[in-house]
């Protein structure tokens, strides 16, 4: 903990933190171009997310995306499984557009509420895949089974895919079949990484300083154990040694 109020003390303070490049991230830039010469909308989807820690990460992701988006006025769809998520993605949105200073961007149609069973938003989500040709994808959010039915479906319009979710299961399917994939603590480390802001930054690089620390300790403890085991396993001998050689055995 003192390690994490140092950290975002120090970023305050103007201090410059250095965050290791998350290559999926970096390639929204990419995929927002491409949709931009293409002339073809983007896709973002949250899966089968409901409110919680997981979609406010993707909604963050979403801010940045959109507001990368409006400089060049691609337009961008957001298929939403949660009839409660969907509000607030759309407040979102509006806000977004907003803070680029292109609120007339905005077209709240884009903003969709599919429905709540998994395979049939799925079915809904790749339907919009096929009809707009759209040019990039994001998945961010919780996906399960319909994971690699969305990401082939993008692969096979040809779209630059770019994918990331704390559920560990579905990684290897979003790896197969997207351009980039965001994997493990890089999806809860992707606000800090997308808006460069003091305390997410501090807290994040003081998290990954105690991290060290425990691994180091973990390290000593192993070393340590297996160093007493050893002398320990000595000593018994000896003293076996003694005994028999004392008893003529």
């Amino acid at each position: 903990m003192a390690i994490i109020l140092y950290k975002i003390l120090s970023a305050r303070a103007g201090k410059q933190l250095f965050i290791r490049r998350i290559p999926g991230l970096s390639a929204i830039d990419e995929a927002v171009g491409r949709g931009t010469e293409l002339g073809r909308p983007m896709l973002f989807s949250m899966g089968l997310s409901g409110l919680g820690i997981v979609a406010i990460q993707a909604l963050s992701i979403l801010g940045h995306i959109i507001k990368v988006a409006a400089r060049y006025r691609t337009r961008i769809l957001i298929p939403v499984a949660d009839p409660v998520l969907y509000t607030i993605a759309e407040e979102a949105a509006r806000d977004a557009y907003e803070s680029e200073g292109a609120p007339e961007a905005f077209n709240r149609d884009d903003v969709m509420f599919l429905t709540g069973d998994q395979f049939a938003y799925a079915s809904g989500v790749v339907g919009i895949l096929n009809r707009e040709k759209v040019s990039s994808v994001f998945y961010f959010g919780d996906f399960y089974a319909e994971s690699l039915i969305l990401a082939e479906n993008g692969q096979q319009v040809g779209a630059i895919q770019v994918a990331g979710t704390p559920q560990i299961m579905q990684i290897p399917f979003f790896i197969a079949a997207c351009d980039y994939t965001i994997i493990g603590d890089e999806y809860y480390a992707a606000s800090a990484y997308l808006s460069r802001e003091p305390t997410l930054l501090g807290s994040l690089v003081g998290q990954d300083f105690g991290k060290a620390i425990i691994l180091g300790i973990i390290i000593i403890g192993v070393i340590s154990a297996g160093v007493l085991s050893i002398t320990t396993n000595s000593a018994i001998d000896a003293m076996l040694i003694r005994f028999i050689n004392a008893f003529g055995g």
